[in-house]
């Protein structure tokens, strides 16, 4: 995934200003493709350039409201489509785990029971995020919940698999 299909998603719903496009990002992307400021302002400028999508509305102080283009969609749908998601390979927690038998048992145990409670604090952050969100039946908002649930889902395994693999080491 790219920024900018991010962004040619987020727009798909509606026009927005790039700070609108920020906030959205911070209350659904953020988990999942987090973005600064500058990265989304440079990309929208790029996208403007490349014709996907538009200005479609100017304000005071020179905001900008952009809108998808037909172009933009005919992408993003390609990007959706066509392109196979690339798999992650590396994995800084697994690749510790490999190594934990250089540890003192006590040690490589600390670090499994320190993976539950962090994977326990991402689970209990989404829960708060899920909670704050007034959720609409409108496609980013049903799309947000699937892939919010799949950040749930996933914390709770690793806490599960982290307290099991405590367990092993003796």
């Amino acid at each position: 995934m790219s920024l900018r299909h991010a962004l040619l998603g987020l727009l798909s719903e509606r026009p927005a200003s790039g700070y609108d496009l920020l906030k959205r990002f911070e209350t659904s992307l953020a988990n999942v493709w987090p973005a600064t400021q500058s990265q989304i302002y440079t990309e929208l400028t790029k996208l403007a350039g490349a014709g996907l999508i538009t200005v479609s509305a100017e304000g005071p102080r020179g905001r900008k409201e952009y809108a998808l283009t037909d172009e933009g969609l005919a992408e993003l749908r390609q990007w959706l489509t066509g392109t196979a998601p690339q798999r992650n390979v590396r994995s800084d927690i697994l690749l510790r785990v490999f190594f934990l038998g250089v540890l003192p048992p006590e040690q490589g145990r600390a670090y499994l029971t320190g993976l539950a409670e962090m994977s326990e604090r991402e689970h209990q952050e989404l829960v708060r995020l899920m909670e704050s969100i007034d959720w609409g039946d409108d496609d980013l908002s049903v799309h947000g919940r699937i892939a919010l649930e799949y950040g749930l889902r996933f914390n709770a395994m690793r806490r599960e698999w982290a307290e099991w693999a405590a367990a092993q080491i003796t």
